[in-house]
């Protein structure tokens, strides 16, 4: 399929109705999303509030250094992934494949990170279980099962994100995206960028509950 040509769907109209179906479609599979990571969210408020102490002593076994180094690492890519999108528009194949590996590539450290990190975890026997060593064990294991449960939904999405990112990376290498056609990558980008988001989240709620208290 040459990269000018717009693969109309046969029961849309035109161009623009498709793009607008796609587009609509992906904001309201992030709503669900939004409910879903709400859900997690408002049962770590409940129990948090319940015991704030217990929280912040938990948190402090969190690696702060590492968790700000990946907050790092995902606003970066965020700005890579918005200068994919960009490309695409512009008709720039060879920068739009660049910054979509460059997106995975961040993608990529981030997870190794978490891996970092729970590999502390489980050495440092913090996984909720019959193990548990914490400090308060019956309050700090609600923490860190609210830890992993989240996180690892997080990292999941990310999971997914890349994979759908290396696809789109082949796709545009071979010329199928241009300025007439891109809505591909601009709704992946718009799935990134609320996994993005979703981190910003947990970041300051996991690991800076305990710095100060």
């Amino acid at each position: 399929m040459a990269g000018d040509a717009y693969p109309l769907k046969h029961h849309f109209d035109d161009p623009a109705q498709q793009t607008h179906a796609a587009t609509l479609g992906m904001w309201a599979f992030l709503a669900t999303e939004v409910l879903f990571f709400g859900g997690l969210f408002t049962a770590y408020a409940v129990y948090r509030s319940s015991y704030p102490g217990a929280f912040a002593e938990a948190s402090r076994h969190l690696d702060v250094t590492l968790g700000t180094i990946n907050t790092g690492v995902l606003i970066g890519s965020s700005l890579t992934m918005a200068l994919a999108v960009w490309a695409a528009q512009t008709g720039r194949r060879r920068d739009q494949v660049l910054y979509l590996v460059l997106t995975i590539l961040l993608g990529s450290v981030f997870l190794g990170i978490k891996v970092v990190e729970y590999g502390h975890k489980f050495h440092e026997h913090l996984v909720p279980g019959p193990h548990f060593s914490g400090s308060e064990p019956a309050h700090a294991q609600i923490f860190f099962s609210l830890y992993f449960v989240m996180t690892g939904m997080h990292a999941l999405h990310m999971v997914i994100g890349i994979v759908l990112l290396a696809i789109l990376a082949v796709r545009a290498g071979r010329g199928r995206f241009s300025p007439v056609y891109y809505s591909p990558v601009e709704v992946t980008g718009l799935y990134w960028h609320f996994v993005d988001i979703v981190w910003i989240f947990l970041f300051p709620m996991l690991y800076l509950i305990g710095l100060h208290a």
